[in-house]
């Protein structure tokens, strides 16, 4: 059996531009990783099957198997590297689901990831990325698990900077945040956006690490607000944690963040806000970017 972490992926910034000729937005954004989140488990069948367990799994309960995006990554995979054979494959869905941190991203990736090493597929990283830009925009950044540069509408990767040691505290409000009206509502605010470009986000340190957060933004944050205006007390209560370097809505929300400097410094406020009945995880961030 492999068995591969498919962790929460957190939106740095997220800078939104205009509608490209395939329909999807021209983006810059910095990704980064925690190092919890969902979990894929596979096993050699020879069919494919897909069983969702985990604090979450209810919510995908009548989502047929062939719509869920890991089974979709695993029959693409088969029949792209010619697998004839299947895989039984296991779904820990811990991440709350249309949340805005990759949860359907992520465990594609996950599943590509795990599957290649399972039927021992020899494909590059070009041509995996390619085939997980089919299943979905963030799927690509998702395969990195590294902070990385993500620009077009999320095929264009590269190395993240290097970020001192962090820990992140995830919150969502129990709101599901569905990602289209979300741009739709970017869309008919900003008729014609200008192209995005990449931040120089330079934080090797925790002063950088600020001052990069304050030059930068989530540009779908405010439209998430209006939707669900609790969004905007979260990301207030976790800037006004003891010791938070910075707060800001991942992706298209609803689930916010806080950086911290220490385990016990997020760990406090994922507590705080798991008693006002919110989701909360805290966890550490992968800091350092992919080898090679």
């Amino acid at each position: 059996m492999i068995a591969l972490a498919a962790p929460a992926k957190i939106n740095l910034y997220l800078h939104i531009g205009p509608v490209r000729c395939d329909g999807l937005h021209d983006l810059a954004s910095l990704f980064v990783f925690a190092h919890d989140g969902d979990v894929i488990r596979a096993e050699p069948a020879k069919s494919f099957s897909l069983q969702v367990t985990g604090p979450y799994a209810a919510l995908l309960q009548d989502l047929p198997p062939e719509k869920n995006l890991v089974y979709r990554a695993a029959e693409m995979l088969a029949r792209e590297a010619g697998v004839e054979t299947g895989a039984a494959i296991t779904l820990e869905k811990n991440l709350p689901v249309a949340a805005g941190v990759g949860g359907g991203s992520a465990d594609a990736a996950a599943a590509l990831r795990a599957l290649t090493k399972l039927w021992n597929i020899d494909i590059g990283d070009a041509a995996l990325a390619r085939l997980a830009f089919r299943l979905g925009a963030d799927v690509p950044a998702c395969l990195a698990e590294a902070p990385v540069n993500v620009s077009g509408a999320g095929e264009r990767i590269e190395n993240g900077p290097v970020l001192p040691p962090l820990w992140v505290a995830l919150v969502n409000p129990r709101v599901e945040m569905p990602t289209g009206p979300i741009f739709s509502a970017f869309d008919k605010a900003h008729a014609a956006p200008a192209r995005p470009r990449l931040a120089n986000f330079r934080a090797a340190t925790y002063a950088q690490l600020s001052q990069a957060m304050d030059a930068t933004r989530n540009d779908l944050e405010s439209f998430a607000i209006e939707k669900a205006p609790v969004i905007r007390e979260v990301i207030d209560g976790l800037a006004s944690a003891p010791g938070a370097i910075a707060a800001r809505m991942s992706g298209s929300g609803a689930t916010c963040f806080a950086l911290f400097a220490s385990a016990q410094a997020a760990a406090r406020a994922a507590q705080a806000a798991k008693a006002r009945g919110y989701w909360a995880m805290a966890s550490a961030l992968h800091v350092r970017p992919r080898s090679g």
